[in-house]
């Protein structure tokens, strides 16, 4: 599950960065048509865009090593919300686009964003192509896999390739339900992509290979009014026979845990859903950032294993963009030995 709920009436005319917004929950919007759990998944239809729905995203992050050892996060993501203004253009189709691109290395994280119109950004669903200027998500041939992924600003970029996964869909064939009162996504994922290629990091090149978890997800809202985020992890182990594990809890108002939900993802990427009353989730310790605290070490219980110990490696992962959040590596040992990422939002 990812990122945000955003309006951004303000940048309709300039896309011109939005200033720092410090409450998540008031970015909630309930947007466009619910989805609909009759409807299943379709391909390659569902590679593309949804306008119907008024929240969806195309979501690349990837644990990275280089020739010389060293590890390397990175996140690409392509965002579409809906926006609607009361004027007609050609460049404006009532959507409004915004992309982040990210890496990490050791203590160091990078993040950058950008806006976009129509024209400006661009999702095609076959052969399927997502991109905002040069920033880019594409298939290489008429299949979806394998992809290229590509980003460059500043003295830091990306270029890998990423193959070689099977599709996994999340909840129930791909419906995922996300509260109580019922909002729900549809919401799939290539978990297992052999990624290889070239980063640079503070200008300095890196021949990189590790796994890449892709997900995609759209839906008309994901939270309550009541509900103001979620820490949400994905998780790839270290053995023979790759298994993944995706776990997502939302928090109420109090920041307690509010709904858990989940996936365990088999070597085939067939996922078994974790019931909500099966999972629990407690913070072990924290980090104070400007002021906030955000966890920085979990114990996750799940039903026939014993339990998983998730802790940060970049301690400092936050997105600090128009809407701040939390995106980093994470480490999982005990009941689950692994690599991945967690988010962070609503902190």
């Amino acid at each position: 599950m990812k990122y945000v709920l955003v309006f951004f009436s303000f940048l309709l005319l300039s896309c011109e960065p939005a200033p720092h917004l410090e409450n998540f929950q008031a970015l909630q919007t309930d947007s466009g048509q619910p989805v609909d759990k009759q409807r299943g998944v379709i391909f390659p239809q569902d590679h593309g865009p949804h306008l119907e729905q008024g929240i969806e995203w195309w979501y690349v992050t990837a644990n990275l090593t280089a020739v010389s050892g060293e590890t390397f996060g990175a996140q690409w993501t392509l965002f579409r919300t809906q926006a609607p203004v009361s004027f007609e253009s050609t460049w404006w189709d009532n959507q409004l686009y915004f992309a982040h691109f990210a890496l990490q290395h050791e203590q160091t994280h990078i993040a950058f964003e950008r806006f976009a119109r129509a024209g400006q950004a661009s999702i095609v669903d076959s052969p399927f192509s997502a991109q905002l200027d040069d920033w880019s998500l594409k298939s290489t041939e008429q299949s979806f896999l394998p992809l290229q992924m590509q980003a460059k600003q500043q003295d830091y970029a990306i270029a890998v390739s990423l193959s070689n996964s099977p599709l996994t869909l999340h909840g129930e064939n791909g419906y995922s339900q996300k509260t109580e009162s019922g909002h729900a996504s549809y919401y799939f994922s290539y978990p297992f992509l052999e990624a290889s290629g070239v980063i640079t990091f503070k200008g300095k090149q890196y021949k990189v290979t590790g796994n890449a978890w892709y997900d995609r997800e759209w839906s008309a809202s994901l939270l309550d009014k009541s509900q103001f985020g979620w820490d949400w992890f994905s998780l790839v182990s270290d053995e023979n026979g790759k298994q993944g594990l995706m776990l997502f809890c939302i928090r109420d108002d109090k920041n307690n845990y509010d709904y858990c939900s989940g996936s365990r993802i088999a070597k085939n990427g067939q996922a078994t859903m974790i019931a909500r009353e099966d999972i629990s989730l407690s913070v072990l310790e924290r980090i104070t950032l400007n002021d906030r605290q955000y966890p920085s070490k979990w114990q996750i219980t799940l039903p026939n294993s014993a339990p998983i110990m998730l802790e940060t490696l970049t301690k400092d992962s936050r997105n600090q963009l128009s809407v701040p959040y939390w995106e980093g590596r994470v480490r999982a040992s005990g009941g689950f030995n692994g690599l991945g990422f967690a988010e962070l939002t609503g902190y």
